[in-house]
């Protein structure tokens, strides 16, 4: 679960981790209201869960109150690698002396956290050779080590403890909080050498969920989730052209992981299970149709509970009725598989005895 930066932030002041006076708007009005409480000049981010907003022009500094209205209307209706915002941050700006980059995330290969630090905030840390890699035990981050850390970014005086508080506060929030990701870019440090957060990137575990009742309200389900929650199917919306469809969540996180391997991008992931009818694949088919930026279909389907028969018609049917018009590219087994081989031939829908072809065939086609 990918926290909005706000969100992230509200769990960074319940662990004492400093952050700029901020509040966020939903229309002009709130803005204008929260201009009034943090004052002029202030920065307007938009909160998206996709990186790269600064960039792509979505974070605007306002220097004066002519400037608040149009600017936020402009953020507003900018999208970001196909991603409204959900609504505008205001935030006071901060006398920044220095930046520094901090991060922890969940290392699964070594099954303990990494921290990340570099003296170079704001840049993308992977391109970056001035850094420190620290392993952090179970038990979290230790001061003596966050403060070694500190030294080794050449760090001083009073931001050698600011530092040092920050870095054993982000681990604490991490771990009880199990976060995948828990990201400061950038980490201010001020004249005093005291630091505040002027970003946040949290990722939740999923799988971790059900023991954080308190992270329930950061949940946030698009309208398509939540159509084929009611539909009886699973979907999660991706940033990809291709759609993977299957019949159960290995399968599908299977085939999303070697359309990745082959240069592909997942564009949407969805399950739809061992109970699934004509009716509800077609279902499916609609709620795939109204992504945007879906210019293929992927099809893994092993036939075991789910007759395959069932899934080559709702194709059929959903191609019959122009409810999709994008290519599918179809890997079929199990259950009356011959029959849909059938059924499909001659359709639009390609056929592949492997997945592996599927999936090469789907991204050679999304590149052309």
């Amino acid at each position: 679960m990918r926290l909005l930066e706000y969100q992230g932030k509200e769990l960074f002041d319940q662990y004492g981790i400093r952050i700029p006076r901020s509040q966020l708007a939903n229309n002009i009005a709130e803005a204008r209201e929260g201009a009034k409480k943090i004052g002029i000049p202030l920065v307007l981010k938009s909160q998206l869960t996709v990186g790269g907003r600064g960039k792509a022009g979505a974070i605007l500094k306002v220097k004066s109150e002519d400037e608040l209205e149009p600017k936020f209307t402009d953020l507003v209706h900018k999208e970001v690698k196909g991603e409204l915002p959900r609504g505008i941050l205001l935030e006071e700006m901060a006398p920044i002396k220095q930046e520094l980059y901090l991060s922890l995330f969940l290392n699964r290969g070594k099954r303990c956290y990494s921290l990340i630090a570099s003296a170079e905030g704001g840049v993308e840390i992977e391109t970056s050779d001035n850094k420190v890699v620290v392993d952090v035990p179970l038990g979290g981050l230790s001061p003596q080590v966050a403060e070694d850390t500190a030294h080794k970014l050449g760090l001083a005086g009073n931001a050698v403890v600011a530092f040092v508080d920050l870095a054993t506060k982000l681990s604490k929030m991490a771990g009880e909080k199990e976060a995948e990701l828990a990201e400061i870019n950038p980490v201010a440090i001020l004249g005093d050498g005291s630091m505040i957060a002027l970003d946040a990137k949290v990722i939740i575990d999923d799988n971790s969920m059900f023991r954080h009742p308190e992270l329930k309200k950061y949940e946030h389900v698009s309208e398509l989730e939540k159509q084929a929650e009611v539909s009886g199917f699973s979907l999660v919306e991706l940033e990809g052209n291709i759609a993977i469809l299957g019949n159960g969540a290995g399968l599908v996180m299977s085939t999303l992981d070697l359309v990745a391997d082959a240069g592909g991008k997942a564009g949407a992931f969805l399950d739809f299970g061992g109970k699934a009818t004509t009716e509800t694949i077609y279902e499916a088919l609609k709620v795939i149709s109204q992504i945007k930026h879906i210019d293929a279909i992927l099809v893994n389907l092993f036939g075991g509970i789910v007759k395959t028969s069932l899934v080559a018609q709702a194709i059929l049917d959903a191609y019959g009725n122009n409810v999709i018009s994008v290519p599918v590219f179809a890997r079929i087994s199990g259950a009356e598989s011959e029959k849909s081989k059938e059924m499909l031939q001659g359709s639009r829908a390609k056929l592949y005895g492997t997945v592996d072809e599927a999936i090469v065939a789907a991204v050679a086609a999304v590149k052309q």
